[in-house]
């Protein structure tokens, strides 16, 4: 007996062009059509802030990067008894950190929530991983839709099995014909026909393809190949069509251009069967094996298509036992084998095809939907944990903190059009003390972290695009190192900057790499880091080894094949671990005889290499020093309090207790929040905390050191008073600082950022 009257479905959304929002479409159609008395809608989420023109089954819009959005939707769902939550899970749809926004739903949800995942990774980030560990638990059963995917659910998440349902992806109901019945409605009737279809971007492999038709029109002059789909949304608006314009460009290299088809668009569902209708092989060359779920092999495979396909997870799994052909990553050659194989064997392209589609049969969208319907009414019932006393009211050592609001008027006041002014007198600029590579780096810096927790707007782009500007400027592509000062008048101050300024700018430089949403600024960061990266290996400053590892491990994570990259990072790590080892004492764990500036840096540079490198030397010298650092910095009743510039700490002296300065907090923040990343040990995450919130007023004097209606940072803490002056280095300090705790923020939801429209700047708008 049916009796679910309200089954919301959440996720992307048609007319949004996405292999989810298709998915979500069908299911519930399918549903709605198979299940009349039960009333089917959606909660979509939009990547845009104008959003979609949806059909009247979106009930209610998500914006992606506001979590008070996801909050609302909640209360949406519950205040109208909505008996079940279908929610498509990928990483990529939700706003926060690994998509964390999610969980600010999912907390405060009345029902249960039956959680379909496109994605499982075999290696997630710490991220990754934090949020799939409480979205599993969160979720009253979890749909996965293969093998593998549920393997992954067992021995990588150590998800229960009876908590998860493999249910296969959903395919249109299609009949076995012979695919000259369609090939005239496009124009190829007498050729035979080769598709690709999907939003087209470059881990598609196409271009393989395109290598391997010459020598298969040689035999089969009549073959035509069909790459039907339009380019992604998401490439198009970091890098235009440049990938199918090089695709077609190719196409004419070749002088294959009369055998290829591009439809250059996004097919509704009626005319895509007719395409696949028309196919005689269906190939999907992509270049990535993790890949767990694929739509368009679902659809060609389940209407009785001979496949041809990459050994990624999904199609690995799907074309076994004669189901279809296997054929290397990248590998033109044997595409073309495999290729002429299958089409001078029709017999066997057509037993291959009988038994594709008889398989097929249990995937069409009305058993689909039955299934799925299986899996509501076992959810029925079943209270997840997270419901208790919803709303009831919290002491205050029970609510989440709360992180003021990211403001950046301040940061635009100390801009010009050559970059970041170096000091302020108040809150005004000093023109006369010009700018330096430092502050720009970490002004660039800012700039990529805000884009990681979803504030972007066409200012802060221009903003970062001066700073690397700057950057490049900076560069003395003759001595292969960065200047650092630049007066007013845009005269050098030296040849060569500090080894400090050096290190900090490949900082800079390998986090745009790794972290960066924006090609050009890739492209631009990776050259410039190869240029400048060798050099520091000259370095003797501590300090600029650590800033340099720590660009280092963000440029790997996107190359992590460059064995000199690599090289160098063994190199400046093993300095690192025999400093320490060589200085170190029982009641001195540190790397020097004084403790100075940027000191948690060496510790977090430590911690991220070791875990990158797994040499746990370098992993717990990281870890034990930065302990040690907290506990030197520590006040007598527990609050932050960093080494004082006025003196600084040498082994055997007393220790300066001011100046404070505070880069000296940021570091600290930073730092503890990799520990806790690398750990999941909660001692390093209010650590992290009880640092930052020196810059709130828990510190010696009870004086909060930023402004909340600018987001300038003031410049320090004297014995008896704050410095009033607002420069570059103490307002990055703070940024940064907060910054990186709304991410941590977004990852784990720790925190309530008020991010609300009337606290929030006009950055915080997407």
């Amino acid at each position: 007996m049916n009796n679910l009257r309200k089954i919301a479905f959440v996720a992307d959304y048609v007319p949004r062009q996405c292999g989810i929002a298709t998915f979500t479409y069908d299911l519930c159609h399918a549903v709605a059509e198979q299940y009349h008395e039960s009333k089917s809608f959606v909660v979509a989420v939009n990547d845009t802030e104008e959003g979609y023109d949806y059909p009247e089954e979106v009930r209610f819009e998500i914006a992606e990067q506001d979590l008070n959005s996801y909050h609302r939707a909640a209360d949406y769902l519950n205040f109208n008894n909505t008996d079940i939550v279908s929610l498509q899970h990928e990483f990529g749809i939700f706003g926060g950190m690994a998509g964390s926004h999610v969980l600010g739903l999912l907390r405060n949800l009345h029902m249960p929530v039956v959680t379909t995942l496109h994605t499982i990774l075999e290696e997630p980030t710490a991220d990754q991983r934090r949020v799939m560990k409480e979205l599993t638990s969160l979720s009253t059963r979890l749909v996965c839709m293969t093998e593998r995917g549920k393997l992954f659910l067992k021995e990588i998440y150590k998800v229960p099995e009876e908590k998860i349902d493999l249910i296969p992806h959903g395919i249109p109901d299609m009949p076995f014909i012979d695919p000259n019945f369609y090939k005239d409605q496009f124009g190829v009737e007498g050729r035979l026909v080769i598709l690709t279809f999907g939003l087209l971007s470059p881990n598609k492999g196409i271009e393989y393809v395109l290598k391997a038709l010459p020598q298969v029109i040689a035999e089969f002059p009549n073959v035509v190949y069909i790459v039907l789909g339009a380019t992604h949304p998401n490439v198009v608006r970091q890098q235009g069509e440049s990938y199918r314009l090089a695709l077609e460009r190719l196409a004419r290299d070749l002088g294959i251009k009369s055998h290829v088809i591009f439809y250059n668009r996004f097919v509704e569902l009626e005319e895509l069967k007719e395409f696949i209708g028309a196919a005689d092989i269906y190939i999907t060359p992509y270049l990535n094996r993790a890949q767990i779920t694929s739509g368009t092999l679902s659809y060609s495979f389940g209407c009785g298509k001979a496949v041809i396909s990459t050994p990624y997870w999904h199609a690995e799994e799907l074309l076994a036992d004669g189901r279809g052909v296997l054929v290397p990553f990248a590998d033109s050659k044997a595409i073309a084998q495999e290729l002429m194989a299958l089409l001078r064997e029709e017999p066997r392209r057509h037993a291959m095809r009988k038994k594709a589609y008889m398989l097929g049969r249990e995937m069409i969208w009305s058993n689909v939907a039955h299934l799925y319907m299986e899996v509501f009414q076992k959810s029925r019932g079943k209270q997840p944990a997270r419901l208790a006393r919803p709303y009831a009211v919290k002491t205050l050592d029970a609510q989440k903190r709360q992180l003021p609001a990211i403001r950046l008027e301040h940061l635009v006041k100390m801009t010009d059009s050559t970059g970041m002014l170096q000091h302020a007198t108040f809150s005004i600029p000093r023109f006369e003390d010009g700018y330096c590579t430092d502050d720009n780096a970490r002004a660039l810096l800012l700039t990529v972290l805000l884009q990681e927790i979803g504030i972007e707007t066409a200012q802060l782009q221009s903003l970062a695009k001066t700073y690397a500007a700057f950057l490049t400027h900076a560069f003395n592509s003759e001595l292969k190192r960065f200047r650092n000062f630049l007066a007013f008048d845009r005269h050098w101050l030296e040849k060569a900057g500090s080894e400090d300024s050096h290190g900090r700018a490949l900082w800079t430089l390998g986090t745009c790499v790794g972290r960066s949403h924006h090609r050009d600024l890739q492209m631009w960061a990776t050259q410039l880091f190869d240029s400048a990266l060798p050099t520091v290996t000259t370095f003797t400053s501590p300090r600029a080894w650590a800033f340099a590892l720590l660009g280092i491990h963000e440029y790997l994570t996107r190359f992590s094949g460059d064995r000199t990259v690599s090289q160098i990072r063994d190199t400046l790590t093993q300095r690192l671990v025999e400093l320490y080892e060589n200085t170190a004492e029982e009641n001195w764990q540190w790397f020097e005889d004084i403790v100075t500036y940027d000191n948690a840096k060496l510790s977090h540079a430590l911690i991220l290499s070791g875990r990158g490198m797994s040499n746990d030397k370098a992993f717990d010298i990281g870890l034990q020093s930065l302990k040690w650092l907290l506990s030197i910095q520590s006040a007598e009743d527990g609050h932050f309090r960093p080494i004082g510039s006025n003196g600084w700490y040498r082994r055997g002296g007393e220790r300066a207790q001011f100046d404070q300065q505070p880069t000296l907090t940021h570091a600290t923040v930073s730092a503890c929040l990799q520990a806790f990343r690398a750990t999941e040990d909660y001692f390093w995450l209010e650590k992290a905390r009880i640092a930052f919130e020196w810059f709130l007023g828990r510190n010696d004097l009870g004086l909060a050191l930023y402004d909340p209606n600018t987001g300038a940072g003031y410049d320090g803490l004297h014995v008896d008073r704050l410095n009033q002056n607002q420069g570059a280095e103490s307002t990055l300090a703070w940024l940064l600082s907060l910054t990186e705790m709304h991410a941590m923020e977004q990852s784990l939801n720790v925190f309530n950022p008020p991010l609300a429209p009337e606290a929030s700047s006009p950055f915080l708008k997407k």
